[in-house]
């Protein structure tokens, strides 16, 4: 698995203006292909009128799954060069759709590739982008009376809280890099006197 990887900080649209020719790049999060799918089909029922729609998507923290369509432009100059700047920033579970409006000025092969890849390389830039890293969820049961000190001591170290709950005793789920398990596990005994229990789950990706 990788250890971490980058996506788009939000969904959003950015335009750019080549040659007379308006390029609209849409851009938004997508955890699954379907996902992405849906987006692209989304922005093409928004721009019915417009000369192309072309897309992008790349899905997975390996970049497993990653398709590209040229919607009528000539072949490997708008979908490619859209893809390769997705993963040239190592972006990923990303779609970007650019949507063209025809200005009367005909770009050539070479100019088609830069003003495609330049839209998604702009609205990367203007949306922003975040990192996700990976970690493993970790549950650590406690006392009721050691609780709120130990989350207080969690977010003081910046560890991710995920969850809380309340029952016999208090399980508190956070996420931990598994570099940082051992050194964890002996700040939990020395915090609780040895009276918390540390059980590790399965691997996720979280903020940086």
């Amino acid at each position: 698995m990788q250890d971490e990887y980058r996506t788009v900080a939000r969904e959003g649209v950015h335009e750019t203006e080549v040659n007379r020719s308006r390029f609209l790049c849409a851009l938004a999060p997508a955890a699954t292909e379907r996902e992405a799918q849906d987006f692209v089909a989304r922005i093409r029922k928004e721009h019915p009128t417009a000369s192309h729609n072309c897309f992008a998507y790349v899905i997975g923290a390996d970049a497993a799954i990653q398709k590209a369509g040229d919607d009528g432009e000539p072949g490997g100059t708008a979908g490619v060069p859209m893809l390769q700047m997705l993963t040239r920033r190592d972006m990923r579970y990303v779609a970007a759709v650019v949507t063209r409006y025809y200005g009367g000025v005909k770009l050539g092969a070479g100019g088609l590739i830069r003003a495609y890849g330049g839209a998604v390389g702009e609205a990367l830039d203007a949306l922003g982008t975040v990192t996700r890293r990976r970690f493993r969820v970790a549950t650590v049961t406690v006392d009721h009376q050691r609780a709120g000190k130990v989350q207080n001591d969690l977010r003081a170290a910046g560890r991710a809280v995920r969850d809380v709950r309340y029952g016999d005793a208090v399980t508190i789920e956070i996420g931990l890099p598994d570099a940082d398990v051992d050194a964890f596990r002996g700040w939990l005994a020395d915090a609780t006197a040895g009276s918390a229990v540390l059980e590790l789950g399965g691997e996720a990706y979280g903020d940086a």
